[in-house]
């Protein structure tokens, strides 16, 4: 069974830091790219930050370039994205994502979500 399970989400001041965890089981973590997501209040998913399987490659939303850092460490089967310098616009409950192949077709998988709260 593919687990997603996110933490590290809370209230934060805006300037302030955050980083986020998931951890990863059920599939072969380290064959696959992972990303992350977000869900804002009363808005629809919007794609955050993705890293591929050997951590040579990592990409990012425009406006989280310069702010976000996503990694991963294959060894513990857990991804984990830093938040800096974050706004109130960054005010979301934040998936981690992974598509995974299965029976000849790709699946999305996302775990239940850390709220992240940037408010004064």
């Amino acid at each position: 069974e593919v687990q997603l399970v996110e933490s590290g989400g809370g209230l934060v001041q805006p300037g302030g830091s955050l980083r986020l965890s998931c951890a990863a089981s059920g599939f072969t973590f380290d064959d696959y790219y992972m990303s992350w997501v977000r869900q804002a209040p009363g808005k629809g998913l919007e794609w955050v930050s993705a890293i591929s399987w050997n951590v040579g490659s990592t990409y990012y939303a425009e406006s989280m370039k310069g702010r976000y850092t996503i990694s991963r460490d294959n060894a513990k089967n857990t991804l984990y994205l830093q938040m800096n310098s974050l706004k109130s616009a960054d005010t979301a409950i934040y998936y981690c994502s992974v598509a995974l192949l299965s029976r000849g077709t790709w699946e999305n998988y996302r775990g239940q979500g850390t709220k992240v709260t940037v408010s004064a």
